[in-house]
């Protein structure tokens, strides 16, 4: 694993992150209402890779899937099995593994999730591989659900967060826009500013998909136009624009990439 994406999550950061003072982020809420529409109904098999610490993993146990989670690290793995091991019914099963090398059956699996894999997999080849594993172990007409980081999102973030003065995250924009590579020199000390991945455009990622033998490939904005107002999102009157926005807006082609996170959704013939 690559040294920086490691420090970053080696914090702990990521089992907070979606859940700012205790509730539940607009890209949480988002991507949970996504995954409940187009995975297959439960109790349907689904193989969780780079699911982190258990972080959509519970939700989807609760509601009926028989979930197995993947991640490469082994922070995440261990925080997984707490939750697991906490609420009887929110019981999945985890592992350390590696997207590009999966430990599953051929064909074992009703649905394959990849939220993290195809942007921490900067190199091209390596998310082919994943991809391509995902493939394998799919049934015929299984689902793979696919989260990528928009191409724009730290240009985004700089203008609404006011970074765009700072030399050094100018860098890291410049080059996110020149080819998706997103390197944070500073990935614990500013983990708002991510870690090493690869940022898609929603053109990229249906590509990727699409080269990989899967069909029907669908895109979602998670975030939609309200994100940059994250901060009312306490007040539930905001919540519920910024929510209804996010809906009304969500497989729109020409605001996919103002979302900071999109969704792929795709079957394997």
């Amino acid at each position: 694993m690559d040294p920086a994406i490691e420090s970053h999550y080696g914090t702990g950061y990521e089992r907070a992150r979606l859940f700012p003072g205790g509730t539940p982020a607009l890209e949480f809420v988002r991507s949970l209402e996504l995954l409940y529409r187009l995975l297959p109904a439960p109790p349907a098999r689904v193989l969780d890779v780079g699911g982190g610490p258990g972080t959509y993993a519970a939700p989807l146990a609760r509601r009926g899937y028989r979930v197995h989670l993947v991640d490469a690290m082994p922070l995440h793995v261990e925080q997984a099995l707490q939750v697991a091991g906490g609420d009887p019914a929110a019981a999945f099963t985890a592992v350390l593994g590696d997207a590009r090398d999966l430990p599953e059956p051929a064909g074992s699996q009703d649905a394959v999730l990849l939220f993290g894999p195809l942007y921490h997999l900067t190199e091209a080849e390596d998310r082919r591989q994943a991809l391509a594993e995902a493939r394998r172990v799919l049934r015929a007409g299984g689902r793979l659900v696919a989260v990528a980081i928009s191409r724009f999102a730290s240009l985004l973030d700089g203008v609404y967060e006011d970074w765009l003065d700072d030399p050094q995250f100018r860098r890291i924009v410049d080059r996110d826009l020149a080819d998706g590579q997103h390197r944070n020199p500073d990935p614990v000390g500013r983990p708002e500013r991510f870690t090493t991945a690869y940022f898609h455009t929603p053109d990229g990622l249906a590509s990727e998909i699409e080269q990989a033998g899967f069909t029907g490939t669908a895109l979602y904005g998670v975030e939609g136009p309200g994100w940059p107002l994250r901060q009312d999102w306490a007040d539930p009157r905001r919540r519920e624009q910024m929510l209804f926005a996010a809906r009304a807006v969500e497989t729109q082609p020409s605001v996919l990439g103002f979302s900071l996170h999109f969704i792929a959704a795709a079957t394997r013939p």
